[in-house]
């Protein structure tokens, strides 16, 4: 029976891993395109002028978002965390740092960016909002490992990967969006957008209860017990 309950614990938890990274594979790819034309002397268009113009942002974006998204990803395999305690630790002192570097370039981004067609103040409000949510989240994370609330710690942190996520939600539910309303329709695209942190968020809280069901807060306890995507240490 035991045994049959931990079968299927791992069996959720690869299924959660394949998913996320399914779903971090639609920005990736996204990212990957914007990258071949900031690096192969792309034309200027309306659509990739900002970028042409300011590379450095983006390409901070780029990287810290691809590598938060595919290494976090794996801290939420209990097993392999349990298994490769060193390999777990060391991905946390690269989450921290990517993951800030990921909210802080969205967020200069938004503010300094010229808006594309289709963006408006609103949407630009809810990215900066947001963008603050991941580094108070990532901060508050990081409080709770250093006063060895590792429970705290998981918790804030899978806040923060959910926000960070955002974008692979927002293209899924974009493409719909775009047929039904066009591509640049400004009220969709920040109802939409909107949309897709609010869902994160709300996975997120599902999780982190799920755990708290299963799992007492080990204040005092070893970080393997709940989701630590830095995996550092007092």
């Amino acid at each position: 029976m035991t045994a049959n309950i931990a079968t299927t614990r791992a069996s959720k938890s690869w299924l959660t891993l394949t998913g996320l990274i399914l779903l971090s594979l639609i920005p990736m790819l996204a990212g990957a395109v914007r990258l071949g034309e900031l690096t192969g002397g792309a034309a200027p268009t309306v659509h990739n002028e900002r970028f042409l113009d300011s590379p450095i942002p983006v390409l901070i974006h780029i990287i810290s978002v691809t590598v938060f998204s595919l290494l976090g990803a794996f801290q939420f395999v209990p097993a392999r965390r349990r298994r490769t305690n060193r390999w777990h630790r060391a991905a946390g002192r690269v989450l921290i740092p990517t993951g800030l570097l990921t909210a802080l370039s969205g967020m200069w981004m938004a503010a300094f960016y010229p808006h594309p067609l289709g963006d408006g103040d609103v949407l630009e409000a809810l990215r900066l909002l947001f963008g603050s949510a991941m580094v108070a989240s990532i901060l508050l994370g990081i409080r709770g490992i250093v006063r060895r609330r590792f429970t705290t710690h998981g918790d804030w942190m899978t806040r923060a990967y959910a926000i960070g996520m955002g974008a692979g939600t927002q293209a899924i539910l974009l493409i719909p969006g775009s047929i039904i309303f066009g591509s640049t329709h400004e009220l969709s695209r920040t109802v939409l957008m909107g949309a897709a942190w609010v869902i994160n968020l709300a996975v997120a809280e599902a999780v982190i209860r799920r755990r708290a069901r299963r799992l007492p807060d080990r204040s005092a306890g070893t970080h393997t017990h709940s989701t630590n995507l830095t995996g550092i240490t007092a």
